[in-house]
């Protein structure tokens, strides 16, 4: 076989390690120290009995000798639905005005959630004078500034209320508190910008769940997977969870730990996730149509990048470094891909880029996938007990998705967030199918097709 593999069970959560500056520490973090070997395959030799004791005491062991990961709470729900939710809606009315010289602040905290995420219905400052949300250690500081129109609408005493859906999301914090800081160039001793009706108001924040509510979540949607039994693709994780912590890769099988920094972490207004990855040397992204279908979703959609542990099975994630979206450039319902862009694309180039396997994959060939089940920090699944051979390989290679013969299905492990992940060939390393839908066998839309509708825009 091409490579040697050696896994441990994830236990990764986001317990995030602060950068010095915002927006990521990028370091790869401490090498896996792997608990056992398995010829990619064929099974693993059986341990001594002494040893399989041992390590019963730890996890259980899946079929072909891989460990099998610890329940990790991540969807199960079916994929093709629609996004992960992972968050709730707050509202609030916070005002930061112009009454106080110097700054003036806002702090929001909601114990246990993974992020912090606010929207201004109002940005009425004068130039020089800019927003800043962050965490409270300021590790991570994102900077917002003025909105032109609500500073005339403001001067001339005719702003109007945010109707739904205006205004303007900032980017997330990691971790349960933001700090908003109004920032002023000029002082106002006499309250003149005051009396003009300038501020900044917080009409609403969206916040991670806590592992109580996502479990709920969970539980929730996969019941409603279940009735929906058309087409009967309600698991995703097929057997026991063999997904890990991409850094499980990072010596057993450093061509896959690369390409995983290639897929990102897609939170879409505030409280839904997918996956999503860089295609070509250019600024273009893929992931699925029900992800993604217009420029207004990708405006606000938060795409992380680097959002990886740092240490095989260790508790402590990297910072990740997050972009806006920008524009959809093409979509299509029925082979559930979206095309689009980001903005800021220098701050992401040096997490390298995947490339499209452009003939159609046979059965039996071996496949990988980087994904963020559950929005958890990046995974790849690779090992597999449904498959013979230990590693998740082509089950069909003209499975039906939306249409006949447009997928490709397989074994690896998925979960809800996992959608618009790449299926990636082990033999080539480039990608031969999309990631849609759960159903055990699972199934990606083949990239052969997708190609077909974008290649004049790579």
């Amino acid at each position: 076989m091409r490579r040697t593999l050696a896994l441990v069970a994830s236990a990764c959560t986001a317990v995030v390690l602060a950068g010095a500056t915002a927006y990521a520490m990028t370091g790869d973090g401490t090498e896996a120290q792997p608990a056992g070997i398995a010829r990619l395959g064929q099974a693993a030799a059986a341990p001594p009995a002494a040893a399989a004791a041992e390590q019963g005491k730890e996890s259980d062991t899946a079929a072909g000798g891989l460990p099998v990961a610890p329940p990790a709470g991540v969807g199960a729900a079916i994929d093709a639905v629609g996004r992960q939710k992972v968050g709730a809606l707050e509202s609030v009315g916070a005002l930061l005005d112009y009454r106080s010289a110097g700054t003036t602040t806002e702090t929001f905290r909601y114990p246990g959630a993974e992020y912090v995420k606010v929207h201004f219905d109002e940005l009425a400052m004068l130039p020089g004078d800019y927003v800043t949300v962050s965490d409270p250690e300021g590790t991570e500081v994102h900077r917002v500034d003025s909105d032109p129109l609500d500073v005339v609408g403001g001067l001339l005493g005719s702003r109007a209320e945010a109707a739904d859906g205006a205004g303007r999301w900032a980017m997330s914090v990691t971790g349960d508190t933001a700090v908003v800081t109004l920032h002023r160039a000029v002082p106002d001793p006499l309250g003149l910008q005051e009396a003009a009706g300038l501020g900044v108001r917080v009409d609403k924040v969206a916040r991670g769940f806590t592992g109580q509510e996502q479990a709920a979540e969970d539980a929730s949607e996969l019941r409603t997977a279940r009735s929906l039994s058309e087409n009967g693709r309600e698991e995703s994780v097929c057997g026991s969870n063999e997904a890990r912590d991409a850094v499980c890769y990072k010596s057993a099988d450093p061509v896959a730990y690369k390409k995983s920094k290639a897929v990102a972490r897609l939170l879409i207004n505030g409280t839904e996730l997918c996956t999503g990855w860089r295609l070509g040397t250019t600024n273009r992204m893929l992931t699925n149509n029900h992800c993604m279908v217009t420029s207004s979703d990708a405006y606000d959609t938060e795409v992380w990048f680097d959002y990886q542990c740092a240490k095989c099975g260790g508790d402590a994630v990297f910072k990740a470094t997050k972009v806006w979206g920008d524009k959809v450039l093409s979509t299509d319902r029925d082979l559930d891909y979206t095309l689009f862009s980001v903005e800021n694309f220098a701050q992401v180039q040096k997490y390298g880029y995947l490339t499209i396997e452009p003939t159609r994959p046979v059965k039996g060939s071996e496949v990988y996938i980087p994904q963020h089940p559950g929005g958890n920090p990046g995974m790849i699944a690779m090992g597999s007990d449904k498959d013979g051979g230990g590693i998740c390989a082509v089950n069909d290679p003209a499975y039906d998705g939306y249409g006949t013969d447009s997928d490709v299905s397989y074994y690896c492990d998925t979960a809800g967030g996992s959608s618009g992940s790449p299926v990636i060939s082990r033999k080539t390393d480039r990608v031969i199918a999309l990631h849609h839908f759960g159903g055990c066998p699972n199934s990606g839309v083949r990239i052969d097709l997708v190609y077909n509708r974008i290649k004049k825009l790579l």
